[in-house]
């Protein structure tokens, strides 16, 4: 039973996704705050129907930025973005280039100042990162993951030094971000398990250190804090 709920609700979170996005679309064309608004009710809509469905519930923890910050979070499956741009008031992401062809989903995130990045190119892509990060008009809270992709809880993936570059390139706060999500909604398969998924904002990193001094520091306290938020909902490591 749980596994035909989990069916159904994704299927209903896409049917939203497509009604929502349609909906927003020619105002969202005009006016990228009603972009903002589109992704602000469809994120909740997601969040509310999770909790309904599949008895997953969701709760955003710490102080959430209001203003242009560099947002690193730890990033273990769809759900995690969810809740990032529920809680943000003008989320945009670093995303894989493959994004911008997917329907609704590449419309918005150009209209909300997402930047693609093709992955595959290395250091000819965190120079173009840069490069576009600069140059796009939509203000907001730039989120970044550092390990590049989604990461299931337990398993180990390098910090990467794009994120270190983009604190150094734009001077700014950057605020970590810890999640548990995972053990909930994998990043793979349909069963999604009742619970309580949580992100968490950490205390902000000042800019000023050194790249190398930063992918320490960051990784220093977004991997304990997700731990700890995984044992809170019941995960334990596997024994080794």
């Amino acid at each position: 039973m749980r596994w035909l709920l989990s069916l159904f609700f994704i299927v209903q979170m896409y049917v939203a996704l497509a009604v929502v996005a349609l909906g927003f679309g020619i105002p969202a064309l005009i006016d990228r705050r009603a972009a903002f608004l589109a992704i602000h009710v469809y994120c909740h809509y997601v969040r509310w129907s999770a909790k309904v469905l599949v008895g997953l519930r969701s709760e955003v923890r710490g102080e959430v930025p209001q203003g242009e910050v560099l947002i690193a979070s730890k990033h273990q499956s769809f759900f995690d973005i969810i809740l990032l741009a529920s809680a943000l008031p003008r989320p945009k992401f670093i995303m894989k280039r493959e994004l911008l062809y997917t329907p609704f989903i590449g419309f918005y995130g150009l209209r909300t100042g997402c930047i693609p990045v093709n992955r595959g190119k290395r250091g000819a892509a965190i120079a173009k990162m840069k490069q576009d990060v600069m140059a796009s008009p939509v203000k907001g809270q730039l989120i970044i993951f550092p390990q590049g992709t989604r990461v299931a809880p337990g398993a180990e993936l390098p910090y990467k030094v794009g994120a270190g570059l983009l604190y150094d390139q734009l001077e700014q706060v950057c605020i970590p971000v810890a999640t548990n999500v995972g053990i909930f909604w994998p990043r793979h398969g349909i069963l999604r398990k009742p619970g309580l998924a949580v992100i968490e904002f950490l205390p902000p990193i000042a800019p000023g250190l050194r790249v190398k001094e930063f992918m320490t520091q960051v990784e220093a306290v977004i991997e304990p804090a997700s731990e700890a938020l995984m044992r809170e909902g019941g995960w334990t490591p596997a024994e080794t």
